[in-house]
């Protein structure tokens, strides 16, 4: 069967998360404008903006971003919420028990989370999120994420990791898809078919979001 080459942000916020501001027509609009075929919505311990994000056109894969013990965890097409506060191993197995896709965000961000290679090895994870624009300085993280996900020969993920407009789709996931389904592009990521590019934040955008934060404007 011949495959298809999507370009998708494998790793955005919108509202529903506490600390994000983006609202589905951003998201559309972002990522119309830069090309890119689709994205994930992976909200901090909650899918309740599931069932709003609708997107013409867009691939829209269904998320979560899991805060365990030591680690973030994204789980991509979760059936119900996985809980806060587990350990990694256990948070890994309560999502595969539902049939989702386990993929560990920014492994090497410090100070957000900094997993061992034993750590990762032992939770059985479907792929190693490589790239992440939060991340800093983004190409050295990158290349310790990258290494990371060699060295537990799982896949690569990219992800802008957005709470914001401005950086919308500039981390992303090239994937050989069978389709533009969301189930045939996860099982693609899980059989390896993909590879991860992007860019970090600007300093300026980060100096933005903290004035805007000071003031009370986010």
């Amino acid at each position: 069967m011949d495959r298809i080459s999507l370009k998708i942000d494998l790793h955005i916020h919108t509202r529903f998360s506490r600390d994000a501001v983006n609202d589905f027509p951003d998201i559309d609009s972002a990522c119309t404008r830069l090309g890119v075929d689709g994205y994930a919505i992976c909200d901090h311990d909650t899918i309740d903006g599931l069932s709003v994000g609708k997107s013409s056109g867009l691939v829209v894969i269904p998320g979560l971003e899991v805060t365990a013990r030591g680690a973030h965890i994204l789980c991509l097409d979760p059936v119900e919420v996985v809980p806060s506060g587990l350990s990694i191993s256990e948070t890994v197995e309560r999502i595969h028990s539902q049939g989702a896709t386990a993929v560990l965000a920014h492994p090497r961000a410090l100070p957000r989370s900094f997993v061992s290679i034993r750590q990762a090895g032992e939770a059985g994870f479907d792929a190693v999120e490589v790239a992440n624009t939060a991340q800093i300085p983004f190409g050295l993280v990158m290349s310790w994420n990258r290494d990371l996900a060699r060295t537990l020969k799982l896949p690569e993920t990219g992800g802008s990791d957005a709470h914001f407009p401005e950086t919308i789709g500039r981390s992303y996931t090239v994937v050989e898809s069978e389709s533009r389904d969301p189930k045939d592009i996860i099982r693609a990521i899980r059989e390896g078919r993909t590879r991860a590019y992007g860019a970090g934040t600007k300093v300026s955008e980060r100096l933005l979001r903290l004035r805007q934060f000071l003031s009370g404007k986010v």
